[in-house]
């Protein structure tokens, strides 16, 4: 793609986009999500969900190059809130939450962006209800961070004791660590938007869903997803290793797509948005689904495409 593709145009600049913040009602999953608001223009939606920690703030650099011709929607998940019941801070209720959020805006056919915990949130919220997708883009995730005999999930057991026990012994430390490790290079910005949304969190939120990210095995998800998939992967990523994005693609049942991005860190959209976006216009915004017999990547400058 010619880089010059990657720059918003002169029409774009001068559209007026216009943001529309949504007020909801009140359902039993209000609680774990805010800030909703609908931006952009075109008849397709795409939406746009954070992982871990973060916000929905780690779309800025991406947002002007899908507005123009997308409707887009943003929220957040919440971490700070103050109730007490931090249990309900599980996989499957955050996904049956996205599930309420996408009734309650009355979309369907959605073209679904999920990073890191939030990749798999899409997957299971598409075999309870396929009919809200029409893709699932996947950043960064992982069905299971363990590694075993026959899986490379990235982490020893060890190692996530240790970190559950720095959250809970000083959860701000802990949270300015993980973030320089997410970014992946010195990236002073993006370390800095990051670390405002993590030290937001609450530590006893922190804990009890960094305890199901990392300790729980959803591997068997993955063989029950029909939506089509685009997995985006770095090629250097502390928490994904590129092996678990070969496994999950090895193993969605719908057709799937991996995109290896040359770059370090686990926030692509953030941390390399050009070749963020190459991969987004190549691999499904221009709908230029790849297919190959063979099964062979196809190598694209910075991007290696693989198709099953």
């Amino acid at each position: 793609m010619c880089p010059c593709a990657l720059q918003p145009n002169a029409t774009a600049n001068k559209l007026i986009h216009k943001t529309l913040l949504i007020s909801l009602k009140f359902h039993k999953h209000m609680a774990l999500y805010k800030n909703t608001k609908i931006i952009g223009n075109g008849e397709q939606t795409i939406v746009l969900s954070h992982g871990f920690g973060a916000s929905q703030i780690i779309w800025d650099d991406i947002i002007p190059f899908i507005e123009e011709r997308y409707r887009v929607v943003l929220f957040d998940w919440e971490f700070s809130n103050k109730d007490k019941d931090s249990s309900k801070y599980t996989f499957e209720i955050l996904s049956e939450a996205l599930i309420s959020l996408l009734d309650e805006l009355n979309m369907r056919n959605v073209i679904y962006v999920g990073h890191s915990m939030a990749a798999m949130f899409g997957c299971i919220a598409s075999i309870q209800r396929p009919d809200l997708f029409i893709h699932l883009v996947l950043i960064g995730a992982s069905p299971r961070y363990l590694n075993s005999d026959d899986y490379e999930g990235g982490f020893e057991r060890a190692d996530i004791d240790l970190m559950l026990s720095q959250i809970t012994s000083d959860f701000h430390a802990w949270a300015q660590v993980l973030v320089a490790l997410i970014t992946g290079i010195d990236d002073p910005a993006s370390i800095e938007k990051l670390s405002r949304s993590f030290l937001e969190m609450r530590p006893e939120v922190a804990y009890s869903l960094a305890s199901d990210i990392f300790l729980k095995d959803r591997r068997d998800v993955l063989e029950k997803v029909e939506t089509p998939c685009t997995i985006i992967a770095t090629s250097k990523d502390f928490a994904v290793p590129v092996s678990v994005g070969q496994y999950m693609q090895s193993k969605i049942k719908g057709e799937t797509i991996l995109a290896i991005i040359d770059t370090e860190g686990h926030c692509p959209q953030m941390t390399a948005p050009q070749k963020f976006i190459e991969v987004f216009e190549r691999v499904l915004l221009s709908r230029m689904i790849i297919k190959d017999t063979n099964n062979k990547a196809t190598e694209n400058g910075n991007v290696n495409i693989m198709s099953s």
